[in-house]
């Protein structure tokens, strides 16, 4: 009988992800205004650039708004395991390494594969601080590999 392995099986370890928190702000109250950071194409994440994302706009919302003066929730989980297989330098590697045989790698860092028009960061938080909402999700948008756009989820019609 012939048994079919799952690649997973090949995999010893899955690497950890380094994001600390997914729900940061104010957990309790209700916010008027949602403001969404959302992905133009398909792409990769990796959770290092998520984890800065996260950094740039959690600073930026904690110095304008309080730490009570809004909700920022990360909406992709990074799962995809990326895989490396590592090459030897130097004088003599040639004799030491296989090349591309048995090159399934070993287990690098984990990432979100996200789709089109998905959403990574979504802020909550009041008419005073829709601005500051707006620049904090524009920072983070520069740590991310994929271009983004802003989209007001809720409330539009108190910021316009």
């Amino acid at each position: 009988m012939v048994r079919a392995y799952s690649r997973r099986e090949y995999i010893r370890k899955t690497p950890n992800s380094r994001i600390v928190q997914y729900d940061m702000g104010n957990l309790k109250d209700e916010f008027p205004i949602s403001v969404s950071l959302a992905v133009k194409e398909n792409a990769e994440i990796t959770h290092n650039s998520l984890e800065a994302a996260r950094v740039a706009a959690n600073r930026f919302m904690q110095r304008k708004a309080g730490r009570y003066g809004y909700h920022m929730k990360i909406r992709t989980y990074p799962h995809q395991i990326v895989r490396e297989n590592p090459m030897a330098t130097g004088a003599g590697a040639d004799r030491v390494q296989s090349g591309m045989r048995n090159a399934f790698g070993k287990a690098v860092s984990v990432e979100a594969i996200v789709k089109r028009g998905q959403k990574v960061i979504t802020i909550d938080c009041n008419k005073t601080n829709f601005l500051d909402a707006k620049t904090a999700l524009k920072r983070a948008s520069m740590k991310l590999p994929a271009r983004t756009r802003i989209i007001i989820d809720k409330g539009n019609e108190l910021v316009l």
